[in-house]
C-alpha cells in the first residue's frame, strides 16, 4: 500500500487528526486566548465554592478548573446570558433615570400559598459511564414540580446552594442543596450529596429542564460526574 501518497498524510506525519483531537485543540486555543484577554480577578460571575470547584453565578454552572470556566465563558450559553443581563441592566437604568409618574401605582403583593407538590426520581446510566471509562454507573436525579397556581408570566427557577449558604441546618460539607422557587409558592429545597454536577452544555441529553406552561409542570434532570465522591444513596 502506498502510505507516502495517501490523501491527508505525508512521510513522517501523524496522519489526519480526528474530531476529538480537533475539539481538544480548539478548546485549548480558546482557553489560551481567554487567559490572555480575561482577568478572572475582575470577573463578577466567578465563584470558588467550598469543594474547590468554580461556579458561574450567571449561568449556575460548575467547572473543575479555570480552563473549563474560561471555555464556558466563550460558549453560546454564557454569551447569551451576558447579552440578556446587559439588556436588563440597560432597561433598569432607563427606568431609574426616567421621570417619576404623576401617580404611584401600588405594588402588587403576593401571599405565599404553601409548598408545591413534587416528585423526585433517581436516574442511572451505566452505559454512559462505561463509554466514558468510568468505574460505576452515571447517577443523577429527575425532579418534577407541580405548580397549578403559579403566578402568571412567572417561570420556575432552580439553583444549587452550598451547605454554608443556607441558614436552616447546621452546615455539613457532605451535602449541598437544590432550591426550586416559583411565586406565589414557598421555595422548596432538596438536600443532595456534595458531588460535582455535570455541565448541561457537555451532556444536554441527560442534563435538561422544561417548563410546561399548559400543564403547569416544571421538570428537570441533572447528573453527577462519575469522578465525584461516593455513589448517591450510600
Amino acid at each position: 500500500m502506498d502510505y507516502q501518497n495517501r490523501v491527508g498524510s505525508k512521510f513522517g506525519g501523524g496522519g489526519v487528526a480526528g474530531a476529538s483531537e480537533a475539539n481538544v485543540d480548539r478548546r485549548e486555543r480558546l482557553r489560551k486566548l481567554a487567559l490572555e484577554t480575561i482577568d478572572l480577578a475582575k470577573d463578577p460571575y466567578i465563584l470558588r465554592n467550598h469543594l474547590g470547584s468554580l461556579e458561574c453565578r450567571l449561568c449556575l454552572t460548575l467547572h473543575t478548573n479555570e480552563g473549563s470556566y474560561l471555555a464556558h465563558t466563550q460558549g453560546k450559553k454564557h454569551q447569551t446570558n451576558l447579552a440578556r443581563r446587559a439588556a436588563r441592566d440597560a432597561k433598569e437604568t432607563q427606568l431609574i433615570t426616567a421621570p417619576a409618574p404623576a401617580a404611584t401605582v401600588p405594588r402588587k403583593m403576593f401571599i405565599k400559598i404553601g409548598r408545591p407538590g413534587y416528585r423526585v426520581t433517581k436516574v442511572r446510566d451505566p452505559l454512559m459511564a462505561a463509554a466514558a471509562g468510568g468505574g460505576g454507573a452515571k447517577e443523577g436525579m429527575m425532579v418534577q414540580v407541580h405548580l397549578p397556581q403559579i403566578k402568571e408570566d412567572v417561570i420556575p427557577r432552580r439553583r444549587f446552594m452550598s451547605a454554608w449558604e443556607q441558614k436552616k441546618e447546621q452546615p455539613n460539607r457532605a451535602y449541598q442543596y437544590l432550591i426550586v422557587a416559583a411565586e406565589p409558592y414557598e421555595s422548596i429545597a432538596f438536600r443532595i450529596p456534595a458531588r460535582e454536577i455535570e455541565d448541561p452544555e457537555e451532556n444536554p441529553d441527560w442534563n435538561w429542564s422544561h417548563w410546561d406552561a399548559d400543564t403547569k409542570q416544571y421538570s428537570f434532570q441533572f447528573m453527577f460526574k462519575t469522578s465525584s465522591l461516593a455513589p448517591y444513596g450510600q
